[in-house]
């Protein structure tokens, strides 16, 4: 199955071979079961807005900057652009709605694979869509020494999010790879397509409410139920991806 989906990539791409060197990780939903408490902060922020945007809509745009998930529901609704100010005053107010919840833990089976990653003394990456200071700080503390800052990306360090590829490129970019020395592990339908865009087989999990079709629809290269699947396949999948 691994090998199938492998050769599907280095065909359409051209390439001979994947050489890992890195794994760019989503934060959201991949790294931390955070996107029940996103979709709730945005539905109940959009309604007191005036706005409308349902929790299961807001699954579909995770990995989109802020800005772009509330002009998108802006331009929906008025046919016009939100201003910057109406923009940063709704993401202030949903960042606020996002923190009243609990702390998101790790994603099951997220911790694990990482230490693999580093174990095997590949480079792990992280390209979110997020610009929120907490829950980027709650990385060093839920995954010590697992991610350095100059291998991060983030809303702060690019002008096009997801689905555009540029975050993708520029973890590429901050690693010093090639698109066939990666893997990306996603499981929002704009981040796989972000990652495809950007030449690099992508992995979906599905720990969402979406159905599985949807990432599959968005190019994923291979679909696995969670996290914790991915990990306990780690090593078949390594196995596949060696020439």
């Amino acid at each position: 199955m691994f090998e199938v989906a492998i050769s599907r990539y280095l065909k359409h791409h051209g390439h001979s071979d994947i050489r890992l060197k890195a794994v760019l990780f989503d934060m959201d939903g991949v790294l931390f079961n955070s996107m029940p408490y996103h979709a709730d902060a945005w539905h109940k922020v959009m309604e007191r807005r005036g706005l409308h945007l349902s929790r299961e809509e807001a699954y579909m745009h995770e990995g989109r900057t802020g800005a772009a998930t509330i002009n998108i529901v802006y331009q929906r609704q008025y046919g016009q652009d939100a201003t910057p100010e109406l923009i940063e005053s709704i993401y202030a107010e949903k960042s606020a709605e996002f923190n009243k919840h609990p702390e998101p833990g790790r994603m099951p089976g997220s911790w694990e694979i990482l230490q693999k990653i580093k174990a095997e003394g590949l480079t792990p990456i992280l390209v979110t869509g997020s610009g929120q200071h907490s829950l980027l700080d709650r990385l060093a503390h839920n995954f010590p020494g697992m991610f350095q800052r100059e291998h991060m990306v983030t809303a702060f360090d690019v002008r096009y999010g997801k689905p555009n590829p540029e975050p993708y490129l520029m973890g590429l970019e901050k690693a010093g790879i090639k698109a066939n020395e990666a893997i990306v592990v996603e499981n929002a339908p704009i981040g796989v397509q972000a990652g495809v865009a950007a030449g690099i087989f992508t992995i979906a999990v599905n720990t969402g409410p979406l159905d599985a079709q949807v990432l599959l629809d968005a190019g994923a290269n291979l679909l696995f139920p969670s996290m914790q699947a991915l990990n306990e396949n780690w090593e078949k999948l390594q196995q596949a991806l060696i020439p």
